[in-house]
């Protein structure tokens, strides 16, 4: 039986390879180019040094994706290598809490919706007046959970600790990538990486490769790319490889046809 269709996956690097063999396992050829570039923070100001300090003094600390707690736990181990009891831990998704539960930790998530929106329906953030939040995350990115915290009248910190940026990459140079791969799929895991792929594409590239159907982590990032005049959207449940694994038992390839 031959391939169901090329496929890119766009992960950060070092990320791609459990999902690389499992859309290959499903029958897809896999190729991959990261779009998004992640970098630990070296050097940590005064505020984030406090803010490691006192650790113990927050009630709520909540890491945002999987990279935060990769990059977040490394740096809390060099000041806490024993962590702090009678915190409550969040993660926003089913898939970073597990790397959360590899440091032995037991995180509040509201399980695979992989949104900051979930997460503040969370019973244990609905009175949260006068307590102390630590949001652990990269450089930038939404201010969802910071701002409805403060809403709510917490005091709300950040733990910035790794950076993204996007590839460094030549003009025509992804175009040619998907191009000579014949790449039928994009596999997308994250809003700040479809914003990346366009603006590595021009817009006559774009425009030649309306054939191509990508795979979105939500409907906020399907609104996004639907704005951007992409044709052939995918929406699946969350970012995780399970999910977009499953998201692409809906694709069909697009003909003259159907398009």
């Amino acid at each position: 039986m031959g391939s169901k269709g090329n496929l890119l996956i766009t992960r950060p690097r070092g990320q791609h390879k459990p999902l690389c063999a499992a859309v290959e396992s499903a029958g897809f050829r896999a190729h991959c180019q990261p779009l998004l570039e992640l970098t630990a923070l070296s050097d940590l100001n005064n505020a984030q040094r406090r803010v490691l300090l006192e650790l113990d003094g927050y009630q709520h600390i909540i890491f945002i994706s999987g990279n935060a707690v990769r990059f977040g736990m490394a740096v809390i181990g060099q000041y806490w290598p024993q962590l702090p009891v009678s915190l409550n831990w969040y993660a926003v998704g089913e898939a970073t809490a597990g790397l959360l539960r590899d440091f032995a930790l037991c995180p509040i998530t509201q399980g695979r919706e992989m949104t900051s929106e979930s997460l503040l329906d969370a019973p244990e953030l609905q009175q949260v007046e006068g307590q102390k939040v630590l949001i652990v995350k990269g450089v930038g990115g939404r201010a969802t959970l910071a701002q409805t915290l403060a809403a709510r009248g917490a005091q709300v910190d950040e733990l910035a600790c790794y950076t993204r940026s996007r590839p460094s990459m030549a003009p025509g140079d992804l175009g040619g990538l998907i191009q000579e791969w014949d790449i039928q799929l994009i596999l997308i895991s994250s809003g700040e990486g479809l914003s990346n792929m366009l603006a590595l594409l021009s817009t006559a590239e774009t425009t030649k490769f309306d054939h191509i159907t990508v795979v979105v982590p939500s409907e906020r990032v399907a609104q996004q790319a639907k704005q951007a005049g992409l044709p052939h959207i995918l929406v699946a449940e969350n970012a995780s490889d399970a999910a977009m694994l499953s998201a692409l038992q809906n694709y069909r390839p697009v003909t003259e046809s159907n398009e």
